[in-house]
């Protein structure tokens, strides 16, 4: 199945296909690079764990697969910046009424304060407003992670709750669609 890329102005969010998942997981970069059309970067490559979690969610639920793991590509040379995706479809139990569907993402350090994190944001609500009817959003962030808190905080989210796991505290914070300060 051939999931269409969202395209945003300098980003192109390009559908991680299961083919792309195993070939990283087996460490041939070569039929990464042909699975997605263009070379991992090194930091997801370092994302097994990940790779491993939506390839497993879409042989599950193969109806995910649009909603699962994008890479996040510049368009004027298809270098990969970062990723993004949905953590489930919307409405899934585990939002706990907080919002229709959890984003999350991660832009390699090389390319971070370039204004690419806000733009997929806003590519993929978008995108899941469109297809889904998403209304409200929901990211998980750690308190310490101040660029990705300042970010929620310019398009709206507020904080809701705050979770602890295995990996430490995360605060919950949702916001409604259209995200305010919606320009890119």
């Amino acid at each position: 199945m051939m999931i269409e890329d969202i395209v945003a102005p300098r980003l192109i969010l390009r559908h991680m296909s299961a083919d792309f998942l195993q070939a990283c997981l087996r460490g041939d970069i070569d039929a990464a690079a042909a699975a997605l059309g263009c070379q991992p970067d090194a930091g997801w490559l370092a994302e097994g764990e990940l790779m491993a979690m939506r390839l497993d969610d879409m042989a599950q639920q193969p109806e995910y697969a649009p909603w699962s793991v994008r890479a996040m590509l510049r368009r004027d040379d298809l270098a990969m910046v970062g990723h993004i995706n949905f953590h489930t479809l919307p409405g899934h139990p585990y939002l706990r009424g907080h919002g229709d569907v959890e984003l999350g993402y991660a832009v390699y350090p090389a390319f971070r304060r370039l204004g690419y994190a806000r733009e997929a944001l806003l590519a993929m609500a978008g995108w899941a407003a469109g297809q889904g009817g998403v209304q409200r959003l929901v990211l998980s962030i750690a308190p310490d992670n101040l660029p990705s808190q300042r970010l929620a905080a310019q398009l709206g989210f507020a904080k809701v709750a705050q979770v602890r796991d295995d990996e430490g505290c995360e605060e919950v914070l949702t916001a409604d669609w259209p995200l305010s300060g919606a320009s890119i």
